[in-house]
């Protein structure tokens, strides 16, 4: 697909998901996330076709007009949207499927220590919430969503909503998971969250404790040696 029919694609489909688009003149006009999405189309041409230099020098020309970095490597699908886009970070060897959705602060990051593939990779029709960090070769499967702030380290399965840090699955298939009771033992993120259980059970080991402590000082007060009032000696005689 050339550029101009990339560009009348994504302006179209902002126009139908967001409710504050005007018109697609002002969406072509003000809208970063897609200027950020069709220079990557520029550099990602530049980089496959031995550019690198070049391709690196736009990105990074982009980045500072933008918010947005996209490593000039990184493959992305058709209809392809950051909204509010502003501190976004797709890796080098990121793969976006279609119809994905990014909210502002999105990193899709490596760890640090893997080699070759090292990024995520997202499947058809993913949304991941703001502030939210997809890190390492992981991917995140069709129709999933990654709720804001989360921090994902593990591959997500399709038609699911992960929370949390690091993030677990709350919903599969419009279901919560503490719904599901065939082969809930059988799946791995229904195993109880090791954290929460130690919170718990410290939370009722202080309320154990304070109990205790309330219960020796009644104890002392009622049975306690009582205080004595010493006898005010008179002068007369």
């Amino acid at each position: 697909m050339n550029i101009f029919k990339t560009i009348a694609e994504d302006v179209n489909n902002v126009k139908r998901l967001d409710p504050a688009a005007q018109s697609k003149f002002i969406i072509w006009l003000t809208y970063p996330g897609l200027h950020a999405r069709w220079s990557h189309v520029v550099e990602h041409w530049l980089w496959n076709h031995g550019l690198k230099s070049l391709a690196r020098i736009s990105s990074q020309f982009t980045r500072f007009m933008t918010g947005v970095e996209i490593h000039p490597a990184a493959k992305i699908g058709r209809r392809f949207f950051i909204d509010h886009a502003m501190g976004v970070i797709i890796g080098e060897t990121c793969e976006i499927g279609d119809d994905v959705t990014l909210y502002q602060g999105v990193t899709l990051g490596g760890t640090g220590k893997e080699s070759g593939k090292r990024h995520p990779t997202l499947g058809n029709n993913v949304m991941v919430g703001v502030n939210a960090a997809v890190l390492g070769s992981i991917t995140i499967h069709d129709n999933s969503k990654v709720g804001g702030g989360a921090v994902v380290v593990e591959d997500v399965p399709e038609n699911c909503t992960v929370v949390g840090v690091p993030a677990r699955v709350v919903v599969r298939n419009g279901k919560l998971v503490q719904q599901e009771e065939k082969d809930a033992a059988a799946r791995r993120e229904c195993l109880p969250d090791p954290t929460t259980a130690d919170v718990v059970e410290l939370q009722a080991r202080v309320a154990r404790l304070e109990t205790l402590l309330a219960a020796q000082a009644q104890g002392k007060t009622i049975g306690g040696p009582a205080k004595t009032t010493p006898d005010v000696a008179s002068d007369s005689e």
